[in-house]
């Protein structure tokens, strides 16, 4: 699976989550991953330094041969992109990896099979796979959402991330917004969907049902999880509105484990946006959600668009 008159060697890439990691090797000339070559292992946030790595070597070594040697990564921070070390210090997740070069010990493990390795933020991997060939395609300026644990951003610019500067929020990333004068992600996550339904009359500790479960129950007629649903996005968009509108976005984009309640998710993040003054924008659902991450990983180790 060597590059042939016919194209180039398919790009070797990680997607590395606190729940699993997935490596692949993606054909940017076709636009998609090869689904012969997905490997998926599940990986413990919360493991030791070796263990994270020895995992995520094990599925990068999984992958046939004949790849080309620049990778491409995405990675959940906080995370020195740059320099491949971990910044994990209080977040409740690869804490082990704090000051680690993960670089370096990836490298080491791969045993020759890398000339080098481009990090980007799990978010920004997404949106860049978006921007290549879904949702954000044809968009100058988009801003994209991974709705999971957490509210995950990015702010793309002709299909670059942008992190830094007076139109988009600290970081690039919404999630260090306040909104009703607390992080967002007190509303806007797992955790803050569960609390908000507890509080208006649902089950709690042992007994509290996970997001999906309170998506279905929303479904069925459950006022308390409709309401649950509604003030968490409402919230987000409340949140997004100013920046949608400094930022100049022609579109949202939204990706993430809660995007798959759609019907839940849609009209109370768009009367957030509105009702906050936002822009009337299209706010969609990612096109290739699974599968964007994968594309974005492999755009920015080929050093598109304009990866450092």
């Amino acid at each position: 699976m060597t590059g042939t008159a016919a194209g180039p060697a398919p790009v070797p890439v990680l997607d590395i989550g606190g729940t699993h990691v997935t490596a692949a090797l993606v054909d940017l000339a076709e636009g998609r991953a090869l689904p012969y070559t997905v490997v998926r292992r599940p990986l413990s946030a919360r493991a030791g330094a070796d263990d994270i790595l020895d995992t995520i070597a094990e599925a990068a070594l999984g992958l046939p041969d004949g790849h080309g040697p620049q990778w491409g990564v995405a990675m959940p921070g906080p995370f020195d992109y740059a320099s491949g070390i971990g910044r994990f210090t209080g977040v409740g997740k690869f804490e082990s990896l704090a000051g680690v070069d993960v670089g370096a010990g990836l490298r080491e493990r791969l045993a020759g099979r890398s000339a080098r390795l481009r990090f980007l933020n799990d978010a920004d991997a997404f949106a860049v796979g978006e921007y290549g060939g879904g949702a954000a395609a044809g968009h100058d300026r988009a801003v994209c959402l991974t709705l999971g644990t957490g509210v995950g951003s990015s702010f793309l610019s002709f299909g670059r991330p942008v992190h830094a500067g007076p139109l988009v929020p600290p970081g690039g990333h919404v999630h260090r917004l306040t909104v009703h004068g607390r992080p967002l992600e007190d509303t806007v996550s797992r955790r803050g969907i569960r609390a908000r339904y507890a509080a208006l009359g649902g089950p709690s500790g042992e007994e509290a049902p996970d997001v999906r479960e309170i998506a279905a129950s929303a479904r069925a007629g459950d006022t308390a999880a409709a309401q649950a649903f509604r003030y968490a996005f409402d919230a987000l968009g409340r949140a997004l509105a100013p920046w949608t509108s400094r930022f100049g976005a022609t579109a949202v984009v939204v990706g993430g484990s809660m995007a798959r309640s759609w019907d839940l998710v849609h009209p109370a993040l768009t009367t957030g946006l509105t009702s906050a003054g936002g822009p009337d924008v299209p706010v969609v659902p990612a096109r290739r959600p699974e599968e964007a991450p994968l594309l974005g990983a492999a755009r920015w180790a080929q050093g598109a668009p304009d990866a450092p």
